[in-house]
């Protein structure tokens, strides 16, 4: 009997360890596309002061007094066009992408996945990982370009969940990858095969980035510099594609909310101009968003196409994000395994 046996209370439980793993992290989704669930996700979700930066006293009774009681049955609706038999697309997709994650690091790690917002929780994950063994986890935000409302938030999640826990894990946080050669190899792929396939030859190709306030640019977030390196590197690559040639790239951001004022152009305002001005040709990529999601499969796909058909456009796409495709996986599994270095 070893010396450390003889020391142990006769009735302590049996602890695993010795496992490394990894937590693929995305934004959220409400549990159902009913105004219920969605209300109980948009109250957690705009409840974090990291993506509201209103002092709560002035914005919990515009939350809970005005937008909880208007908002989620206008949202619901989004999420019940875009909801499929596998549930959320963006829990699904972020499940997918764990799953083959899993599969090519095999048994050197055990990989899971949690929402910032709504189910699974990042703290449901972490116990579970840690019950597993895992007493080294990577945490792996899957946002490109940093932003404190995104990237940030998984950061202050994890910090208050361990701050409960006695025996913590060893930690490493996966960092933004917005210019990293992994990742535009990725999107450059995946987007010429894509543009490939097209029925038409778009004249000009958005490039489409989830909105934040003016305000996070003025007080310093680096998310709108970013953005912009994203596009600038990606375009510099698209526009050497003989699939791409001619076409004439815009950078824009979408899901404008509240009355203050957002980062610019906006993508729905750019799509309403283009048609207005004689483009009849568009497509829109999200290389921002690493899933696709109800800002995407219903915001540009749908909302994005009435706009700009309305405005006198002809043709119309928006290209899928990297989801589960062979170039996003393999650009994740090599992302990762770089963060896993010592570890693997």
């Amino acid at each position: 009997m070893t010396w450390e046996k003889q020391l142990l209370p006769n009735d302590h439980p049996p602890v695993k360890s010795g496992t490394v793993g990894v937590l693929v992290i995305n934004l959220g989704t409400p549990d159902a596309p009913e105004p219920g669930a969605v209300k109980r996700y948009l109250k957690q979700f705009l409840s974090d002061p990291r993506v509201i930066e209103i002092p709560p006293i002035a914005w919990q009774p515009i939350l809970r007094g005005i937008i909880l009681n208007t908002r989620p049955r206008k949202s619901a609706e989004a999420y019940s066009k875009v909801w499929t038999d596998r549930g959320s697309p963006l829990a699904d997709i972020t499940a997918g992408q764990a799953e083959a994650i899993a599969s090519e690091l095999g048994e050197h790690a055990i990989v899971d996945y949690a929402m910032r917002y709504g189910s699974p929780s990042i703290e449901q994950r972490l116990t579970e990982l840690m019950a597993k063994g895992c007493d080294r986890i990577l945490i792996a935000p899957m946002y490109p370009q940093y932003c404190a409302a995104t990237t940030a938030t998984v950061f202050d999640e994890v910090a208050r969940v361990l701050k409960e826990m006695r025996w913590q894990p060893a930690l490493r946080f996966l960092p933004p990858y917005h210019d990293d050669a992994v990742y535009l190899d990725a999107l450059e792929s995946d987007l010429t095969r894509q543009m490939a396939a097209l029925s038409f030859k778009p004249e000009v190709m958005l490039m489409s980035f989830h909105g934040m306030p003016q305000r996070t640019l003025e007080r310093g977030d680096p998310y709108h510099c970013h953005c912009h390196k994203t596009a600038r590197l990606l375009r510099e690559r698209l526009a050497e594609k003989p699939e791409f040639d001619g076409v004439r790239f815009e950078t824009t951001f979408q899901s404008r909310f509240g009355p203050a004022q957002w980062l610019e152009p906006a993508t729905d305002t750019t799509l309403i101009a283009e048609g207005e001005k004689g483009t009849k040709r568009i497509v829109v990529a999200a290389p921002g968003f690493a899933a696709d999601c109800v800002e995407t499969l219903e915001e540009l796909a749908l909302e994005g196409r009435d706009e700009f058909l309305e405005a006198g456009g002809e043709e119309y796409a928006v290209l899928d994000c990297l989801n589960v495709s062979s170039s996003g996986v393999a650009m994740l599994e090599t992302i990762i395994r770089r963060e896993l270095s010592g570890w693997i």
